[in-house]
């Protein structure tokens, strides 16, 4: 169990991020690729992921250099998961895992020794050369892991981030922290997070707040940094549902018209069917209807929150929204015969 305690300022500090964190995002796909468990959520990102790997001739270096170190277990070194990645992205990232001090890194790997075991080579991540190949294999695995959902797990984060939103213009930021189940629970003045049995720790953020993180392929447990000195970071999972159907026909169809459309861009940002409602001009049941149409058509998803459904885009609703914009910027812009 983690215990992370708040105080008034924490709470004022308290902040989602923006977006998914690229490192966080590899250290939760290399977890996936270690356990049969919740396999479900990810089942086509494996078996495709897997055949990727193999044809890029990354399996074997995978196998032996990226899941020794990020083992799904008590522990990993917070160095590969740096703070920079969730601020500023994945090259800021891996330049600070290049930057990181000979020190602190050899103590790191030491305590991994120490708590689930590492191979000998793994002493050699002070020398900056050996972080060099890690951040090569890092890079090349991101490449083929994580670059090709970015529009699902850009999608699935966009989504949190209107539910999550939606509980604190209702309740502030302790409405926020209450609907981040299930694996947390709000319990003033401690937020109370499943984690890895063998741990048991109390996080006191001392004024510093909290950055909330949620992460696509992450299930089950939230993960924290390991050394309460770094920046206070919450790693969560996202609720994952039974994959849609595929599109057919006939709901790409009823999909035509001026009033879905409409329904289609207020839920841009996320919106409630009386949000809906109100946005197309039409009655609650019709935009229910829109919403079940958009839903059956795969490009909007839909889940309750307190007594309203709130819908927000999939990554195919998305992709069109972006596709249409595009189009009507290139008929809004003159164009020219010449220099």
């Amino acid at each position: 169990m983690l215990r992370v305690h708040f105080s008034d300022a924490d709470l004022a500090r308290t902040r989602l991020c923006t977006a998914s964190d690229p490192l966080w995002d590899i250290a939760t796909s290399l977890h996936r690729l270690q356990t049969r468990q919740g396999r479900w959520a990810h089942a086509e990102w494996y078996r495709t992921t897997r055949r990727r790997l193999q044809e890029k001739g990354l399996e074997r270096a995978v196998r032996s250099m990226l899941i020794p170190v990020y083992r799904r277990a008590a522990y990993f070194p917070d160095f590969l998961t740096p703070y920079q990645a969730t601020t500023e992205g994945l090259d800021a990232g891996l330049e600070a895992i290049l930057a990181t001090p000979a020190r602190r890194i050899r103590a790191e790997v030491a305590r991994l020794h120490r708590i689930v075991g590492a191979p000998a080579w793994t002493a050699r991540l002070a020398e900056r050369a050996a972080r060099e190949e890690l951040v090569r294999l890092l890079r090349a695995y991101h490449d083929v892991a994580v670059a090709p959902y970015e529009d699902q797990v850009r999608a699935r984060v966009e989504a949190e981030r209107a539910a999550r939103a939606r509980e604190l213009m209702d309740g502030g930021v302790e409405g926020l922290l209450a609907g981040l189940g299930p694996s947390m629970r709000w319990e003033r003045p401690v937020l109370y997070a499943d984690y890895h049995p063998s741990v048991d720790r109390d996080l006191y953020l001392d004024g510093r707040g909290m950055l909330f993180v949620p992460a696509y392929f992450l299930l089950q447990r939230p993960i924290s940094f390991a050394d309460p000195g770094l920046p206070p970071v919450l790693v969560y999972p996202l609720d994952h549902e039974p994959q849609a159907p595929p599109l057919s026909r006939a709901p790409l169809t009823a999909l035509l018209g001026r009033a879905r459309a409409a329904a289609l861009y207020a839920v841009a940002h996320g919106a409630t069917t009386g949000e809906i409602a109100r946005a197309v001009g039409v009655s609650a049941s019709s935009a229910s209807r829109h919403a079940t149409a958009l839903r059956d058509a795969g490009l909007i998803t839909s889940r309750r929150h307190g007594a309203a459904v709130l819908h927000t885009l999939t990554p195919v609703g998305a992709a069109l929204l972006r596709a249409a914009r595009a189009q009507k910027s290139e008929r809004s812009t003159p164009h020219s015969d010449g220099l």
